[in-house]
């Protein structure tokens, strides 16, 4: 599933520095505004323990693991939804994202250069938040003039609920809130949907700190975490600088001794990609057999039919039945067939809903 996060921010924050320990594609990094003009698309992997413990059962001739894109976006300036600087590049490239990651600066440097001066990360988050609710403000709008004649005639019920489900959104945008936080129901979402909001779209904030604040934050964090608390976003801790250390390191032993010398279980990149992960709705099923052992990624809630289909679109179109094991209870016997003998292996049809974590082999006729 070709899924995208887009990593946004003002310029000089940390977001190609993040960006270049995420991916093997190297971003340009340097210490001036607008180092990234292209967007820069990383593949990355998703960690998954599950899928290491699998293959070390299967002894597959291959392992592999699920995989997200992240994009990494030229910075913005105030003016951007009138199209100053790269306004418009930069809106529709986010546009083009499933999520956003929003890093934001809260590390004091004198040699790093804040395009505004001076460190304010709830001052850096307004002026993109701004940027975006303008930009969907115009877009809503329009969609208001074009529903509003037929919502009033009263013929066309989905026009005028569009009518007043966009004119919603609209106060909230104007009273200066995201529209993922507005008082609209899921059903009503379906209304705005084919507008691709760039407010609605699901965000989590990564405060770059110092080497220092890695663990524990600083004053700069908690001002986030109060900024974002209406929005219910997750609020992560990441050193960007500390994250290109750990990347230049060669063997897996290395980085790991890094991090325990630093206090810390795991990466600030790990997190973020598992995060990512989670941000996106997604869950993770797996095939295991000698000639691979394979993650999937799936949307919460697919049914059989459905996961079936990311693997290809014949296996939805002539659908059968999936067979299907848990995870632990792979774990715990050892084995498919010691799970068949065992009972822990259902037959499931159509109507199934995939769960994270199951192992599934699917039956089918084209």
């Amino acid at each position: 599933m070709a899924l995208q996060c887009g990593i946004v921010g003002l310029p000089n924050v940390g977001k190609s520095t993040l960006f270049n320990c995420l991916s093997n594609a190297k971003a340009q990094a340097a210490n001036f505004p607008f180092c990234t003009i292209e967007p820069n698309v990383g593949v990355i992997t998703v960690p998954d323990d599950r899928l290491t413990k699998l293959a070390e059962l299967v002894n597959p001739n291959r392992i592999v693991p699920n995989t997200i894109e992240i994009v990494d976006i030229a910075g913005l300036v105030k003016g951007a939804s009138k199209g100053e600087g790269l306004g418009n590049q930069f809106l529709g490239n986010i546009r083009a994202t499933n999520a956003i990651i929003h890093v934001l600066r809260c590390f004091d440097d004198p040699n790093v250069v804040h395009v505004d001066g001076s460190v304010d990360p709830i001052r850096d988050k307004e002026i993109i938040d701004t940027e975006l609710q303008l930009k969907d403000l115009e877009t809503v709008s329009k969609k208001i003039q074009k529903v509003e004649k037929m919502a009033k005639t009263g013929g066309d019920k989905d026009a005028k609920k569009a009518y007043e489900v966009a004119n919603v959104i609209k106060a909230h945008l104007e009273a200066g809130k995201s529209a993922r936080t507005a008082p609209i129901s899921e059903e009503d979402k379906e209304y705005i949907a084919d507008m691709f909001l760039l407010t609605e779209k699901p965000v989590m904030y990564v405060c770059n700190v110092d080497e220092a604040s890695v663990k524990n934050g600083n004053k700069y964090v908690e001002q986030v975490r109060e900024g974002v608390r209406e929005e219910n976003a997750e609020v992560l801790i990441i050193s960007a600088k500390i994250e290109s250390e750990i990347a230049e390191l060669e063997s897996y032993e290395e980085r790991q001794l890094f991090l325990q010398d630093l206090g810390l279980e795991e990466s600030g990149v790990s997190r973020l990609i598992q995060t990512a992960y989670r941000l996106l709705n997604l869950a993770t099923y797996f095939t295991a057999g000698v000639q691979e052992v394979r993650a999937w990624t799936i949307t919460e809630g697919f049914t059989a039919p459905q996961a079936a289909g990311v693997i290809h679109s014949d296996f939805e179109k002539g659908f059968i039945r999936a067979e299907v094991i848990k995870y632990e209870d792979f774990i715990a016997l050892g084995s498919e067939s010691a799970c068949k003998e065992a009972g822990k292996l259902s037959v499931e049809g159509k109507t199934y809903v995939v769960k994270d974590g199951d192992i599934m082999h699917f039956r089918f006729n084209v």
